[in-house]
């Protein structure tokens, strides 16, 4: 069952949600960098991408519960052509939209 308490915590601010997307052994980047890997693709993140998840997980006020979704809904489809296979030009990226994030 549960028990009857009470207890007050801190939210969590950027730097701890940063914190969250990078330090654990777990942590929700190194899961997607080794799923990529498992498909011989290097996935990075810049700083700043990292701060912008945590950034809007705290404007949405998801906390740490929503970094995955974040990202989740960040990396949305990647379209392979004709022309990157045989001109190796850059495959097509979609994002997810304005609309979307409301």
């Amino acid at each position: 069952g549960r028990l009857p308490v009470i207890a007050t915590l801190n939210e969590l601010d950027e730097n701890d949600m940063v914190r969250i997307l990078n330090e654990p052994r777990d942590s929700i980047i190194k899961q997607y960098k080794k799923l990529f890997e498992l498909e011989n693709v290097k996935l990075k993140f810049t700083d700043g991408a990292v701060r912008a998840v945590a950034k809007l997980a705290k404007e949405r006020k998801t906390g740490a519960r929503g970094l995955r979704s974040i990202l989740e809904n960040t990396m949305r489809e990647c379209v392979i052509s004709e022309e990157v296979v045989l001109n190796r030009e850059n495959p097509i990226l979609i994002f997810e939209s304005a609309s979307e994030t409301a």
